[in-house]
C-alpha cells in the first residue's frame, strides 16, 4: 500500500475514495472499506482519505489519544486492500478551506476521485459547512459519484471511534473487539526491562507505547502476541508496576506462553483479549508471584475457551 503522509504535493487518478478519520477502523469503517473495495472491479484505485493530525489536536494545548497510531492505522488498511492511504496535512489553512474548495482541489485534483464513499452524517470544510448533499450536488460537474450509507449500529447505539475510545478506557476488551472486529492492540519496541520474571520462571517482554495512544486501565490482560513463527497467548500487564518500581511510566509488560527467545529490539503487536483485574500493589514479592502464576493459568484456560 502506498502512504502519502503530511504532503500536499501528489496526485492520484481514477480512486473510490471513503473519507474520515478512520481512528480505530471500526465495523462502520469497514462497511465503507469494503464498498470502496468493490469499485476495484471497476478498475479504480482503492483510497482512504483521512488527516495526518486528529483535527481536535490543532485547537488543543493537549495531543489527542487515539485508538490507533499512524502505523497501526496504516498496516490495517494495508490488511484490509487499501491501495492508496492519503494522512493530508491538517493546518490552519486547512481547516480554513471553503467545502467547495476542498470537493475541487482535494477530492478531484488531488484525490482524482470517480468515486466518493461517506456516512450519511459526513461533514467537511470550514465550519463543517459541506455536507452528503453538497457532494451530490457537485458530482456531474466534477464527474464523480457519491456513495453515502447508514451509520452501524450495535445494540441501538451508533458505532463510533468514541464509543469504541470509552470501551477501552472502561477495560472492556471483548466489546472492542467486537466493534472493532479485531482485538485492541499495541505495536511497540520490545525494551530491556529489569528481568525480574525470569527469578520467578515467567520471563517477560517490554513494549514502548506511543505517548498519544490511548490506553485501557492498568491491570492484567489475556493477551496474544505476533512473532515470526505465529501469534502466541500471554498474560500482559499494563501499568506502573508498584511492587517492584517506584517509576509514574506506564509499561507493557507481556509474559508469552511457552516462549523464552531474545525479542529486544523487535517491533511487535500485542493484542488484549480480556481485563482479568485491575493493577494493585502487593505486600511481597512471593504475594505478586503467587497471583503472577494464577493470571497465567487464567489466561492459558481463557485462550482454550475461545479457540
Amino acid at each position: 500500500m502506498e502512504h502519502i503522509y503530511n504532503t500536499e504535493q501528489f496526485r492520484l487518478e481514477n480512486t473510490a475514495v471513503c473519507l474520515g478519520k478512520f481512528d480505530g477502523i471500526h465495523i462502520g469503517h469497514r462497511l465503507l472499506i469494503r464498498h470502496v473495495m468493490e469499485c476495484k472491479k471497476q478498475g479504480l484505485k482503492a483510497a482512504v482519505f483521512t488527516f495526518a493530525l486528529h483535527p481536535s489536536t490543532l485547537f488543543s494545548k493537549t495531543e489527542a489519544k487515539l485508538i490507533d497510531t499512524t502505523n497501526e492505522k496504516a498496516e490495517k488498511l494495508s490488511e484490509l486492500g487499501i491501495d492508496v492511504l492519503v494522512s493530508y496535512p491538517f493546518t490552519k489553512e486547512t481547516a480554513g478551506m471553503s467545502a467547495e474548495q476542498f470537493i475541487e482541489t482535494v477530492l478531484v485534483e488531488k484525490m482524482g476521485a470517480k468515486v466518493i464513499v461517506v456516512g450519511k452524517d459526513f461533514h467537511f470544510g470550514h465550519q463543517r459547512k459541506g455536507n452528503v448533499e453538497m457532494l451530490q450536488q457537485y458530482a456531474l460537474k466534477y464527474g464523480y459519484r457519491v456513495l453515502a450509507l447508514d451509520k452501524i449500529q450495535e445494540e441501538e447505539q451508533v458505532v463510533s471511534s468514541t464509543r469504541v475510545r470509552e470501551e477501552i478506557i472502561a477495560g472492556n476488551m471483548e466489546k472492542v473487539t467486537k466493534l472493532l472486529e479485531k482485538p485492541y492492540a499495541i505495536t511497540g519496541e520490545v525494551l530491556h526491562g529489569k528481568k525480574l520474571g525470569r527469578t520467578i520462571g515467567m520471563p517477560t517482554i517490554n513494549q514502548e507505547v506511543s505517548d498519544n495512544k490511548i490506553l485501557p486501565p492498568k491491570g492484567v490482560y489475556v493477551s496474544k502476541v505476533y512473532l515470526e513463527d505465529g501469534v502466541h497467548g500471554g498474560i500482559t500487564n499494563v501499568g506502573t508496576k508498584p511492587t517492584v518500581s517506584g517509576e509514574n511510566k506506564v509499561w507493557i509488560e507481556t509474559h508469552i506462553f511457552g516462549f523464552d527467545g531474545d525479542l529486544y529490539g523487535k517491533v511487535l503487536k500485542t493484542e488484549l483479549l480480556y481485563h482479568v483485574r485491575g493493577e494493585r500493589k502487593f505486600e511481597s514479592f512471593d504475594a505478586l508471584t503467587e497471583q503472577m502464576h494464577r493470571d497465567k493459568e487464567f489466561g492459558k484456560k481463557y485462550l482454550e475457551e475461545i479457540v
